[in-house]
């Protein structure tokens, strides 16, 4: 029998948890800062959602920010404003909010006389700030140069944390990388990770399949995730390299690289709760896919172009000596689906029962959004958990955890919850037309629960395939919208025990046929019969 929502539980094996050696070089652990801060076991476990997964379905309310020009990427401000900045990304400008005040009418950050537009794709395209923002303020910015559209990585020191406005004559520059050919697939995210150091994530260059071939190559930074120490220069360099970092010593290799065989990951990020990376890759043409990878773990190859999401794409440049990290949740372009749009997880207090530890996800095209959440056995459970505003560009969560989304042309910042679904109903129905004469009838409706536990409280809705229009009802409340019946408990009836069933009937008028309804709902689960 089927219900509401569509849970599946993927297998976690030679995936994000369970890692074998990579050919040449394996994963390297970071052994001094590639965990998060402690947490005592009771605090872990409270911040683990206890509601089932199918159950789960998020919500959105549109704050009343102003309309954003193209919005990219929220940051929260660790300084205890409450405050988030926003990037947009064709004017190349960063807006504060808070939910006191609403969007501040000025900038806190224009760069749009550096930044290429010329592409969908190109902008400002992702904002970070330090740990220690409040007493060392900084914002770290990703975009596209207007010198031959190069991938930029700047950093924009502030005098307070309270600045209203940074000059753009400020800017640093950190680190560039050539992207003159396609404009398209630049990565952008950036993000501080738990270790203190600073992660960028880069598209494969751009067109399609891969064509500059970038995904396997590791002298170049495109199509990777790089991670580099921002808290010092070392030589020449405006940074340092992490010593732990997985392809130091790898002849030709970059150095700054962490993770590689990446089409786009626009958007990646880390749970604050266990340190571990979650990294959304835009697909090809058939697969968009989610990895995860351990706190500290460097040095996966997630296979494109060989691989796109669990399926190869390429055999010609796959590699049978390689170790590739397969996805742990993969979603396929049928319907509207086209573009993955990767968020966050959740740990905030409000709806910590709820969705605690629950990644989300969703689609740019679809607006289709998931939960991921790792089990206890390795695997993870995945469940459709909603749809929430079209072509959502970005998540972030405010300092308590709460999320946020934006979205790009409606330019618009939404507020996220969770609400608890009811649990599925087992049951069958049994729709039986008693009499029926001229222009009415009389039918009797037998609602049966087939499960396990009791049923307390209940609603019974179908559709007419004809005209019928309901009269009169007895033992249960009865409204009708449109085609859409719906019957619901007298209270003195609420409660259908195991094996149990409760009857109610209905008049009603009709002209021509009198077909039966097809599909009966109880509590928003379908039942059988």
């Amino acid at each position: 029998m089927s219900n509401h929502r569509w849970p599946r539980r993927l297998s976690a094996a030679a995936s994000s948890l369970v890692f074998a050696a990579l050919t040449q070089v394996g994963p390297a652990a970071a052994d001094e800062a590639g965990s998060a801060e402690s947490q005592s076991p009771e605090q872990a476990a409270s911040a683990q959602a206890q509601l089932p997964l199918e159950r789960l379905e998020i919500t959105s309310t549109r704050t009343d920010a102003d309309r954003l020009d193209r919005p990219t990427d929220i940051e929260a401000v660790g300084d205890g404003s409450g405050r988030l900045f926003i990037t947009e990304k064709e004017v190349g400008r960063v807006r504060i909010y808070h939910p006191d005040t609403g969007l501040a009418a000025d900038p806190l950050l224009d760069i749009g006389d550096r930044i290429a537009t010329g592409g969908n794709e190109q902008g400002l395209l992702g904002i970070a700030t330090p740990p220690d923002f409040a007493t060392d303020p900084e914002v770290y910015v990703a975009y596209t140069s207007a010198d031959e559209g190069a991938v930029t990585l700047s950093r924009f020191p502030m005098d307070s944390p309270g600045q209203a406005s940074i000059p753009a004559s400020s800017e640093e520059v950190l680190l560039t990388e050539e992207h003159s050919e396609y404009t398209n697939h630049n990565g952008g995210e950036v993000e501080f990770g738990p270790d203190g150091h600073l992660y960028w994530s880069l598209g494969d260059g751009g067109n399609a399949g891969d064509s500059l071939n970038n995904g396997q190559n590791l002298s170049t930074l495109l199509g990777t995730i790089v991670r580099i120490d921002v808290s010092s220069a070392c030589g020449d360099l405006p940074y340092c390299i992490p010593e732990d970092n997985p392809f130091v010593s790898v002849p030709d290799a970059r150095p700054e690289i962490w993770a590689y065989g990446l089409r786009n990951p626009w958007r990646f990020s880390f749970d604050p709760v266990d340190g571990s990376m979650w990294i959304a890759d835009v697909g090809q043409g058939v697969h968009e896919e989610v990895n995860h990878i351990g706190a500290g773990e460097g040095g996966h190859n997630f296979g494109w172009p060989c691989r796109e999401g669990p399926d190869e794409y390429d055999a010609e440049r796959c590699d049978s000596a390689a170790d590739y990290t397969d996805p742990v949740f993969s979603y396929t372009h049928e319907g509207t689906n086209c573009s993955v749009t990767g968020g966050v997880v959740y740990r905030g207090d409000e709806y910590a029962d709820l969705a605690g530890g629950t990644y989300i996800v969703t689609d740019y095209c679809s607006s289709n959004t998931w939960g991921v959440r790792p089990t206890d056995s390795g695997e993870y459970d995945v469940a459709h958990i909603g749809v929430l505003p079209t072509q959502v560009t970005a998540f972030g969560a405010d300092a308590s955890g709460e999320l946020y989304a934006v979205n790009d042309l409606p330019g618009g910042l939404h507020r996220l919850g969770f609400e608890a679904l009811p649990p599925p109903v087992y049951c069958t129905v049994d729709y039986t037309v008693d009499s029926d004469w001229g222009s009415g009838f009389t039918a009797s409706v037998v609602v049966t629960n087939t499960g396990e536990d009791p049923v307390d409280g209940w609603t019974v809705e179908w559709d007419y395939p004809g005209d019928q229009q309901v009269t009169n009802a007895w033992q249960a409340e009865v409204t009708q919208d449109g085609s859409t019946v719906s019957a619901t408990d007298l209270g003195w009836n609420s409660v259908i025990s195991p094996g149990g069933s409760r009857r109610f009937g209905v008049q009603a008028e009709f002209s021509g046929a009198n077909p039966a309804p097809t599909e009966f709902r109880v509590n928003g689960s379908v039942c059988e019969g």
